[in-house]
């Protein structure tokens, strides 16, 4: 006579089986798809690097020279809340002499970075700022907001296209369909930032004052894909 746990293990195993090979039955078609979307995010964001650069004979006096312009610098920019304003690099190098030996004085270079969406005041700042620092570049791209909203609505037209052709594929066939996984992607798009190379005052001026047309957008793509199964009933 048959152990009644041998039993219970048995039975179990045939429903376990059973479970599974009307699981196969019922299996659909699996398809695998994807879908991109994109959309465009206004450059609504300025920086700019602001720097001096000098020169000593020795390191100490140099860096009282340069430090003094960053106050003054800085001081400059408190009349502008809008504006962020912090400290880049500053590096501080020898020269050397014709024979490559002997260091004949020294070179310091300390940069001021700012942003801002406010592009008239950033504008005005540059120009004022130039009376002691001199302008690198000015770049404009998508503000974190901004770029956070153009992904958000590409997604969700990425998932309606991906839903649309889910309904392609499943209407030709005739069936129903369900999704079975699906994988959101941020694929780029965006370029680098627009660089605008500053080496005048009256370059910035130029160059601001047909801020909106100059500042464009920039493209933010998504990739939707994953799997739907269309069923067999």
């Amino acid at each position: 006579m048959k152990h009644p746990f041998w039993l219970l293990l048995a039975a179990t195993l045939s429903v376990a089986q059973a479970a599974d090979h009307t699981a196969v039955q019922r299996a659909g078609i699996v398809v695998d798809l994807n879908a991109e979307a994109s959309r465009l995010a206004p450059n609504d964001l300025a920086r700019a690097q602001a720097y001096i650069e000098m020169g000593d004979a020795t390191p100490s006096a140099l860096a009282k020279k340069v430090n003094a312009v960053m106050q003054s610098a800085i001081a400059t920019t408190k009349p502008y809340p809008s504006v962020k304003v912090r400290s880049g690099n500053t590096s501080t190098y020898p020269v050397y002499g014709k024979n490559g030996r002997s260091i004949e004085s020294w070179r310091m270079r300390s940069e001021l970075l700012l942003e801002s969406k406010d592009q008239a005041a950033i504008s005005e700042l540059l120009g004022k700022l130039q009376t002691q620092l001199a302008v690198g570049q000015l770049t404009l791209e998508p503000s974190e907001e901004a770029s956070r909203q153009a992904e958000n609505d590409a997604i969700a037209d990425g998932i309606a296209a991906f839903n649309a052709r889910a309904k392609i594929v499943a209407e030709s066939l005739g069936k129903s369909w369900r999704i079975l996984h699906m994988n959101v992607n941020h694929t780029g798009g965006m370029p680098p930032p627009r660089p605008m190379m500053m080496r005048s005052k009256a370059g910035i001026a130029e160059a601001m004052a047909d801020m909106p047309v100059e500042a464009g957008e920039s493209r933010v793509a998504v990739s939707i894909s994953g799997q739907i199964e269309i069923e067999r009933r």
